[in-house]
C-alpha cells in the first residue's frame, strides 16, 4: 500500500508531499516529531 504524505505548515497549509509505501511511513513520522513537523498522511490514488 502507498501513502500521500503532506508537509504542512504552521497554518496546516501543505507546503510539499510525496507518495510512499507503507515500510517508508514510520521513518518519516518519527523524523517529524523529532523535529516538530506536522503532517497530513493518507492512502494515496490507485494507479490506473
Amino acid at each position: 500500500m502507498r501513502f500521500e504524505i503532506m508537509r504542512l505548515d504552521d497554518a496546516g497549509a501543505a507546503i510539499d508531499s510525496t507518495v510512499v509505501d507503507a515500510a517508508s511511513v514510520n521513518g518519516i513520522v518519527q523524523q517529524a516529531a523529532a523535529t516538530g513537523q506536522r503532517l497530513y498522511i493518507r492512502p494515496a490514488e490507485a494507479a490506473s
